[in-house]
């Protein structure tokens, strides 16, 4: 994982004339500012820009929620998947 938390899935549908960056910006900006009051501290918490992939299929969001649930275990944080809260996510 390394200086980065991963994918995390988002399921958005963005309206006609909408942007998704705009979207993610404010996402990122808030999720920034609501970690920064918790902690008390400045921290780098988003890298500059992101990578959008659109799920078309069952079977492909089947293997990036795997994906995203085995990136705990990937980093070492935990030993197993199991110890991961969000092991047995519904898409799994």
């Amino acid at each position: 994982m390394g200086a980065h938390a991963g994918p995390f899935a988002l399921d958005v549908s963005v309206a006609e004339g909408s942007n998704l960056s705009v979207l993610i910006k404010t996402l990122k900006g808030r999720v920034a500012s609501s970690t920064r009051r918790r902690v008390n501290r400045q921290v780098p918490l988003w890298q500059r820009g992101f990578h959008d992939r659109a799920v078309r299929h069952d079977e492909d969001l089947t293997s990036l929620a795997r994906y995203i649930v085995a990136n705990p275990l990937r980093a070492g944080l935990v030993e197993r998947i199991s110890e991961y809260p969000h092991w047995d996510a519904v898409w799994l």
